[in-house]
């Protein structure tokens, strides 16, 4: 099977593999440094677009991102050739970071919207449905704070409290890092299944067949109801995989006009 690799789709597993390695064992100090923060942190650096590709969370996450490249990969290299699917790999990775960015911008944009309408009119009501909204950042005590608010409601040095807690929330939100190659390979997945759309895959788990269109639309309409569901205590960012899906096949589409790009 290792044989049957094709140049890029080896040396993108190699690199990565090799950046997990060095990372995880000798300079773990990378990990933070090539994640993708948001891009007013203080931890944002331009380059990070890039690098988050090949940074992971753990051995799992590699694995699963890897592995599907090594699935999917091959076989999309030797029909595209090497430029294209080293194009498909890094702008859908660096065009998923860049649209993550923007969707969590949008976040923080709503916590800067509630913060600044709390610091105007302060009250218990306001800073609870903060607390509500963003409860998995907040540990169980701010409910004993959340009812001393709401007895002493004109008590300066508790609404500045309150301030403080909603600015560390920001703070924290500012400074989760994205890392992992997923919206690339989202883009490998969406364009295997736009090319080949008929071939049958075996699955694991279940252990059944199924289409290479089936597989895509599944992935892609799981991903659309995690981001409508928005799990605050999931740490996947879904929206990068579903930004992978939609350049990867904008890139198909846009090739595919020009049936002699794919020789």
């Amino acid at each position: 099977m290792f044989r049957a690799l094709t140049p890029i789709v080896k040396n993108l597993l190699l690199i990565t593999v090799g950046m997990h390695v060095v990372v995880s064992f000798f300079l773990p100090q990378l990990k933070s440094l090539f994640a993708l923060y948001y891009v007013e942190s203080r931890f944002f650096m331009p380059f990070q677009f890039v690098t988050y590709m090949f940074m992971h969370a753990d051995f799992w996450h590699l694995f699963s991102n890897m592995f599907g490249l090594f699935i999917f990969g091959p076989l999309l290299e030797q029909f595209l050739g090497p430029k294209k699917i080293l194009i498909l790999w890094m702008v859908c990775g660096v065009g998923s970071g860049v649209m993550y960015s923007g969707y969590n911008a949008y976040k923080m944009g709503k916590l800067s919207n509630s913060i600044e309408a709390f610091t105007a009119d302060p009250d218990p009501e306001s800073f609870n449905r903060f607390v509500s909204d963003n409860r998995h950042m907040f540990n169980p005590a701010i409910y004993d704070f959340i009812d001393s608010y709401s007895r002493n409601p004109d008590n300066y040095e508790i609404q500045e409290q309150a301030k403080r807690a909603m600015l560390d929330v920001r703070e924290s939100q500012a400074n989760i890092p994205m890392v992992g190659a997923s919206g690339a390979l989202f883009g490998i997945l969406i364009a295997f299944g736009m090319l080949f759309p008929n071939t049958q895959l075996f699955l694991l788990f279940p252990p059944m067949p199924v289409k290479a269109k089936y597989l895509v639309l599944f992935y892609g309409l799981y991903t659309v109801y995690n981001i409508f569901v928005s799990n605050p205590t999931d740490n996947v960012a879904h929206f990068a995989h579903l930004s992978g899906l939609m350049i990867g096949a904008v890139l198909v589409v846009y090739w595919k006009k020009d049936r002699r790009n794919f020789y």
